[in-house]
C-alpha cells in the first residue's frame, strides 16, 4: 500500500527550477532511495516533502492525507520526520536533550522513555555520552545522534538525507545495519538519500535515480545495479 506520494513536483529557488515534475512513491514498510550526483535535487525532494521548501505545483499525500500546503511542523505531527544532511544537531544542548527534542510533539512519557532506550540499545555510544553537550561529539557520533532524535519522534515515514556523509567506512557500515535494522525488524518506512549509491541500493527495495531535478530511472534496487549506464555514472563501473 503507498504510504508516501509525490507527484509532479515543481520547486523554485527564487528563478532556478530545481525540481522539474519529480514524482515517485514509498509504499508502506519498504526502504526507498534517491540517488544522484551533487545538485541533482535529493535534498530540494526531501525538504519539499517536509514542508521547508514549498511546492509550486503537484501534489505530496501521506496516507492519502495531503501534505502539500501543510506547514512544516504539521507534517512532523503527521509522522514525516526528516534526519538532515549535515546532521543539525543542537551543539548546546546535552545528548539526552536533543533526543528529548525529538520527542516534542508527543506526551506519553513512558512511551518516550521506552524508545530512548531503544535507541540508547541501538547505539551504545550516545548512552555513554547522555550528558555530554552533541557540540563535542564526533561526526559518526552525530550522526547517529541525528537518526535518534529522528526516531524519538515514531515516523510513519523516517527521511535519511545523506546519512554516511563524512563518516569512515567503519561507521558507514555501522549506520547502514541500523537502517536494514530499522526496516527489518520494526518495521519502519524509509526514503533514503544517499551519495553512497552502491551501499544505497545493497539495502533499499526499490529506488529512483535524480539528474538535474528530473527522475531518470526508477525500478526495484536490483535492476538499477545492473543497469550500465547507472554502474557507470554512479556506481564506479
Amino acid at each position: 500500500m503507498s504510504l508516501l506520494e509525490v507527484e509532479n513536483i515543481h520547486t523554485f529557488y527564487g528563478k532556478i527550477h530545481a525540481l522539474k515534475g519529480v514524482s515517485l512513491v514509498v509504499n508502506e514498510g519498504e526502504i526507498v532511495t534517491l540517488i544522484g550526483s551533487n545538485g541533482a535535487g535529493k535534498s530540494t525532494t526531501m525538504n519539499t516533502i517536509c514542508g521547508l521548501t514549498p511546492a509550486a505545483e503537484g501534489s505530496i499525500r501521506l496516507a492519502g492525507q495531503a501534505l502539500t500546503t501543510l506547514p512544516a511542523h504539521e507534517i512532523v505531527r503527521r509522522g514525516v520526520i526528516q534526519s538532515p544532511e549535515g546532521r543539525r544537531v543542537f551543539t548546546r544542548l546535552t545528548v539526552r536533550e536533543n533526543l528529548e527534542m525529538g520527542a516534542f510533539t508527543r506526551s506519553d512519557r513512558s512511551g518516550m522513555a521506552q524508545d530512548m532506550q531503544e535507541v540508547f540499545k541501538r547505539f551504545p555510544r550516545l548512552k555513554e555520552r547522555e550528558t555530554q553537550y552533541a557540540g563535542t561529539l564526533s561526526g559518526g557520533e552525530q550522526q547517529m545522534l541525528a537518526i535518534g532524535r529522528a526516531l524519538m519522534a515514531r515516523p510513519r515515514i523516517l527521511l535519511l538525507d545523506e546519512p554516511s556523509m563524512g563518516l569512515a567506512p567503519l561507521l558507514v557500515k555501522q549506520i547502514f545495519e541500523v537502517i536494514k535494522y530499522l526496516n527489518r525488524e520494526t518495521g519502519t518506512t524509509i526514503l533514503l538519500v544517499e551519495q553512497n549509491a552502491l551501499m544505497a541500493l545493497e539495502v533499499a527495495h526499490r529506488g529512483y535515480v535524480l539528474q538535474s531535478g528530473i527522475v531518470t530511472h526508477a525500478g526495484a534496487a536490483k535492476t538499477l545495479q545492473k543497469d550500465r549506464a547507472i554502474i557507470e555514472a554512479y556506481l564506479g563501473g
